[in-house]
């Protein structure tokens, strides 16, 4: 992952790990449930947001960077059918 992106990233995680820590706070704190419900669905976008910029880094960096060159270090060996089935599988987990 390029250093540009793992910023970006780590950047997202830090919020939604602040996001979380704030919604802990309101259950302690015995605020209306409909805030804390609020809350929850704001850090759900925000891990959505987090898996598709990862999910693009991937296809950019370890599938079509995979033909120029430009694989991840600790990326496996694969054959073309093999990476398709990894992206499929990827998908369908992040998709649910």
């Amino acid at each position: 992952m390029k250093n540009e992106i793992r910023g970006k990233v780590l950047g997202r995680v830090k919020r939604i790990s602040g996001q979380v820590a704030g919604i802990q706070r309101m259950i302690e704190q015995d605020r209306y449930c409909v805030d804390i419900l609020n809350q929850i669905s704001a850090v759900r976008s925000a891990l959505d947001a987090l898996g598709v910029e990862l999910l693009t880094s991937h296809l950019e960096s370890c599938v079509v960077g995979r033909s120029k060159g430009g694989v991840h270090p600790t990326a496996q060996p694969m054959k073309s059918d093999e990476l398709l089935a990894e992206v499929q599988h990827v998908l369908s987990r992040f998709l649910r």
